[in-house]
């Protein structure tokens, strides 16, 4: 790769397909854990999911929710897997070290004129805000070679610093959507999953009240299976989008982190050139 070349990132088809992959796996998971394991006869009276279930049996309870709850399953997996996944990968781009320290290093070893040393600091620190620096100082090099060779005028040099600026500005573009991936979909379950639990409320207290519509005595089965369908979507629901909105702020704040930490040590290169060159 030539100096100051900003470096594509290959593609990987494994990933590109880990959110339809994620999100369909889970929702089959969900629903064979609510339909195979809860609804299994051990969990209810004599045997027969179609029966009470067994006091204190809290599978049997939840299966009594109805197939919603397959589905609220599904996305609290979803929730829990894609959290996993960018808990790994943000942990990753934030680098081996402190992002604190590694920019107060990069701003001396560039004070002391050492720019292979500053790169060198850059390849020891990996991660996201590593990556960048690194494309930013390759051109600080390479504009400040170019500056020695040619006494430049005032336009050469503000050339040159937009030209810096310019790669800091496109590695960032390449690295930040691999750090935003997949946090559209927890965004998306934190309103579905809402959504989900309101219509289960819905379907379960249309079964509630259609019980104590039946001519003669209400039907007390029927009135308390829907009552249970009602709030176990709900809770269900509530809990899923209560995890989901939680690792979604969380998430976010490390990648604003990572955004300042990289716009810091952008401003220290400029500035940096600018005032020797």
């Amino acid at each position: 790769m030539s100096s100051g070349t900003v470096k594509v990132k290959s593609a990987n088809p494994l990933k590109d397909l880990l959110a339809p992959i994620v999100i369909f796996g889970s929702i089959i998971v969900g629903y064979l854990i609510w339909a195979l394991i809860m609804g299994d006869g051990s969990h209810f009276e004599g045997g027969n999911n179609e029966n009470h279930p067994i006091a204190g049996d809290y599978f049997g309870v939840v299966y009594k929710g109805g197939m919603l709850v397959g589905t609220a399953i599904g996305l609290l997996l979803i929730t829990v897997v894609l959290s996993i996944e960018r808990t790994i990968t943000l942990s990753r781009a934030s680098g081996k070290g402190s992002m604190d320290v590694f920019v107060q290093r990069l701003q001396i070893h560039l004070e002391n004129n050492d720019v292979n040393a500053a790169i060198a600091e850059c390849d020891k620190q990996k991660g996201t805000v590593g990556n960048v620096a690194r494309e930013a100082i390759v051109k600080y090099k390479a504009m400040s070679e170019e500056a020695k060779k040619n006494a430049g005028t005032p336009t050469d040099k503000e050339q040159r610093t937009i030209a810096i600026q310019k790669s800091l500005e496109e590695a960032t573009a390449l690295e930040l959507p691999v750090l935003q991936k997949h946090l559209v979909v927890i965004s998306t379950i934190v309103s579905v999953a809402t959504l989900l639990g309101l219509i289960g409320t819905v379907l379960g207290m249309i079964k509630a009240f259609s019980a104590l519509a039946t001519s003669g005595a209400p039907d007390a089965v029927a009135l308390a299976n829907g009552i249970s369908e009602a709030l176990i979507n709900t809770a269900l629901g509530i809990s899923t989008s209560t995890i989901a909105t939680v690792m979604y702020n969380y998430f976010t704040s490390q990648i604003d982190e990572m955004t300042y930490r990289i716009d810091e040590a952008g401003f220290s290169i400029v500035q940096t050139f600018n005032e020797k060159h």
